[in-house]
């Protein structure tokens, strides 16, 4: 079985275009969450790898980066935001910027 993955993207067309690589993958979509407040309760579900947007409609997703963190779930941010946006404590975080190319979300 594959890895279980959440997407927190408040895109709805570029959400859809990340499940369909992560299934074409072979992986799981577990969950997708467009806040991060929601992101943020999805982390109680079971889940191996999450792809984050920085920006989402209620802030920044850190606080769900953080979160991830804590639980020793790894992630990777998927964004549009620079790379020097992200706090010194997230700053080693892999970072895929947007527009992406498929083999690098793979």
């Amino acid at each position: 079985m594959g890895v279980r993955v959440m997407i927190v993207e408040d895109d709805p067309l570029i959400a859809l275009d990340l499940q369909a690589i992560v299934e074409g993958a072979g992986h799981e979509v577990v969950s997708v969450c467009a806040s991060r407040r929601d992101g943020l309760a999805a982390i109680g579900t079971d889940i191996d790898f999450a792809l984050l947007d920085v920006d989402l409609r209620d802030g920044k997703s850190f606080p769900v980066a953080q979160a991830l963190r804590a639980r020793a779930i790894p992630f990777a941010f998927v964004s549009g935001s620079h790379r020097l946006e992200l706090p010194a404590e997230l700053a080693g975080t892999p970072f895929i910027a947007k527009p992406y190319a498929e083999a690098a979300i793979r």
